[in-house]
């Protein structure tokens, strides 16, 4: 008898992990916030080489993953000279990788494209720029980027610009209260994005820009690589009258995989080395999920531009025990298809050009 429960425990494992695999394979896995363009300068290495032991992604391990669609991030500091040039150059380096492995890899620039893309077992790649002072505050950049293969622009990073402030410079106090929030012309930049299909992407921005921005535009947000405050109150982070708003605005929230995102106390002095279990990621989804619903909630996990990670997500290749930990969370598979990408899509495709 004890034989026998043996024996079906393991059949019932063996079953259950193929099952969590089958279902990661079918989903349309999108990651809409991934810094190895910025690794691959910084580091003088080739996204289409084995870069194992040296950055979290490469081009191969993106199909290990089960990675379809990659938003790839396109980011220079605040202190950086000609920033517009330097967001230039990293869209030129992955085209170069896209040029060498046209069976691997392609840009896309609609739905239309992404679908075939992911039929074809490509990877479907878009960018993302990390920062509205790549722009240099001329909106003629958008068009530009626009026509690139940039979907969605983050409207500050840590610094703000002179139309927008940052969650970092209004939580630190170093902008004069009159200058929170958009400018005349930072409207302008979300307006124009709005008739452009370029996604708003609300990570990084200050409370009061992060208002602003939700009043003007017409279409639903993103917030490409950001968790809740509630659970790890840092700057960075969601508050709740934000997630509602989101949710109102049908717009969705990529989680960052950031340790210090995702626990504060690994922020805590003597505890960096301290790294969060998988499941203090998925409380921050299912916080989410509590609050605005199912429909909100998907992947953007910096891999390559955070120094530490929860336990068990080492690299990209980690990203089938994410959906091995939802169906052990009870989410079922039409959910899990929507937090690995269909959320995304959603909002991808109600901000596309008629």
């Amino acid at each position: 008898m004890r034989l026998l429960l043996v024996l079906l425990f393991f059949a019932c494992s063996a079953t259950y992990g193929q099952d969590y695999q089958k279902i990661h394979r079918k989903a349309v896995l999108v990651d809409s916030h991934n810094d190895i363009l910025t690794a691959s300068l910084e580091k003088n290495v080739q996204i289409d080489l084995d870069l194992r032991g040296k950055t979290h992604s490469d081009l191969n391990r993106f199909n290990k993953a089960g990675i379809d669609v990659q938003l790839f991030s396109v980011w220079c500091d605040g202190e950086k000279q000609n920033p517009f040039a330097w967001a230039v150059r990293e869209m030129d380096t992955l085209d170069a990788v896209i040029a060498r492995n046209p069976e691997k890899i392609t840009l896309v620039k609609n739905r239309a494209q992404l679908k075939k893309a992911v039929r074809r077992n490509q990877l479907a790649a878009m960018f993302g720029v990390e920062g509205g002072h790549m722009l240099e505050n001329n909106i003629d950049h958008l068009n530009y980027f626009y026509n690139r293969g940039v979907r969605y622009m983050t409207l500050t990073w840590n610094n703000s610009t002179a139309w927008a402030s940052s969650a970092k410079d209004e939580t630190d106090q170093t902008l004069p209260q009159a200058k929170a929030g958009l400018s005349d012309f930072g409207k302008q930049v979300v307006q124009r994005m709005n008739q452009l299909g370029m996604l708003v992407d609300l990570s990084h921005v200050g409370e009061q820009t992060f208002k602003d921005a939700i009043s003007v535009t017409t279409k639903p947000v993103l917030v490409s690589h950001s968790n809740t405050y509630a659970l790890c109150p840092v700057s960075r982070n969601l508050k709740d009258d934000q997630i509602d708003a989101i949710g109102k605005n049908n717009g969705v929230i990529q989680l960052n995989f950031y340790s210090g995102f995702i626990d504060s106390n690994f922020l805590k002095k003597g505890s960096s080395d301290i790294r969060p279990p998988l499941s203090a990621l998925l409380d921050h989804l299912d916080y989410i999920v509590q609050r605005i619903g199912v429909n909100h909630v998907g992947m953007g996990s910096d891999f390559d531009g955070i120094s530490s990670t929860p336990q068990q997500l080492d690299d990209i290749t980690s990203y089938p025990l994410i959906t091995k930990a939802l169906l052990e969370r009870g989410y079922s598979k039409k959910d899990i298809y929507k937090i690995m990408g269909g959320n995304f899509l959603r909002v991808l495709k109600a901000n596309e050009k008629r």
